[in-house]
């Protein structure tokens, strides 16, 4: 069995857990009494560096990094991620942290709270502001979902480097061909379900959840929206909802195969209205054609009085082949498996905000 360091930032500090053997072990919070909401992982490099957007009561945002697996973080002596002062704001947070193409080794995104987009050339160090993005005439129009405007979704294009897909919430999903020099939105498809009825397909403001990358064919993505989940042969450029099958189309996160296309999965709850699991039933739905039918997937989640939710960011995948998922939930509970059967790895945890994980050799 490969060896694991599972990452989830939670309402309070950050767990790692790691599988040596088949064995999970947990170590005490790191950075205790911050709210970290994204983590993320660059294993393009020799050693891994592991990424941690705390956020402090105190102290404000800022991203953390690791070069030896979690054993320490350290920070630059100034703010990693802010905005230029003729922008007249401030950051609230980072959502997303995420490595740029393979081709460009050292570039890494962040995604932001206000909504913006912010590039590193430097490994992850420094982070700038990507203005055409931030200057979209389209921005003064976004919306604040309920957990805030957001840039949640960051996806660089695994063949062509110029290209690069975000997602944020409420604004929708929108592209640029050009390294981030323009942008389009790319909603066409998507149902704003809280707007009049004829007014229910606009050019953007959909509330996007979360959207994930098929494995084989570059252009295929999968969205899951506020109430839908919908599929994209064409990079965004039309949509198709794919919910059929599912016991609920509302949720937050969906994630794809690294290794199979085709492959995605979601955890759906009720509705927009009630934002429970249907029947109370804690569990995973996947499917193996790219949408056209759902199962369950793995066992031995509770099988009853589940009240809790995933957020968007703390349900992921390894690139372990067999597959592994793993997810956090708002209860505080963190769970791996897959199509085999699923084991708690924490319980008791704060919120479970963002979960990452790397396959070690």
């Amino acid at each position: 069995m490969t060896d694991t360091l599972l990452l989830a930032g939670t309402r309070k500090g950050l767990l790692l857990a790691r599988r040596r053997g088949g064995s999970w072990h947990t170590e005490p919070l790191a950075l205790p009494m911050t709210a970290v909401y994204a983590v993320g992982i660059d294993a393009r490099r020799p050693t891994p560096r592991l990424f941690a957007s705390a956020t402090s009561e105190h102290w404000g945002p800022t991203i953390l990094h690791s070069d030896d697996l979690g054993a320490s973080w350290s920070e630059p002596d100034h703010a990693p991620v802010a905005f230029p002062k003729d922008v007249e704001t401030a950051l609230a947070r980072v959502w997303q942290i995420q490595p740029g193409p393979s081709s460009d080794p050292d570039v890494m995104y962040a995604g932001t709270e206000p909504a913006a987009l912010f590039r590193s050339e430097d490994g992850g160090i420094n982070f700038e502001l990507v203005r055409p993005l931030w200057e979209h005439p389209h921005r003064p129009q976004w919306g604040a979902g309920y957990g805030g405007q957001a840039i949640h979704t960051v996806l660089p294009h695994p063949v062509d480097p110029r290209r690069i897909l975000i997602a944020l919430s409420s604004g929708g999903v929108y592209r640029s061909y050009d390294s981030g020099e323009s942008w389009a939105a790319a909603n066409t498809g998507i149902k704003a379900t809280f707007l009049p009825e004829e007014q229910r397909y606009p050019e953007f403001g959909q509330c996007v959840h979360k959207v994930a990358q098929d494995a084989e064919n570059p252009e295929r993505l999968y969205l899951q929206n506020h109430n839908g989940v919908y599929r994209s042969d064409d990079w965004g450029g039309t949509w198709v909802s794919i919910a059929q099958g599912l016991p609920g189309e509302f949720g937050f996160g969906i994630v794809a195969d690294p290794h199979r296309g085709g492959h995605a999965y979601v955890f759906p709850l009720v509705s927009d209205y009630s934002r429970f699991t249907p029947d109370f039933r804690c569990r995973v739905y996947g499917t193996t054609d790219a949408g056209e039918s759902w199962a369950e997937v793995g066992s031995g989640l509770p099988e009853s009085e589940f009240y809790s939710l995933v957020l968007r960011d703390a349900f992921t995948a390894d690139a372990a082949d067999p597959l592994g998922l793993y997810f956090g939930t708002r209860s505080g509970e963190l769970y791996a498996g897959g199509a085999g059967r699923w084991e708690r790895v924490a319980s008791n945890l704060p919120d479970v905000l963002s979960v990452r994980v790397l396959a070690l050799a």
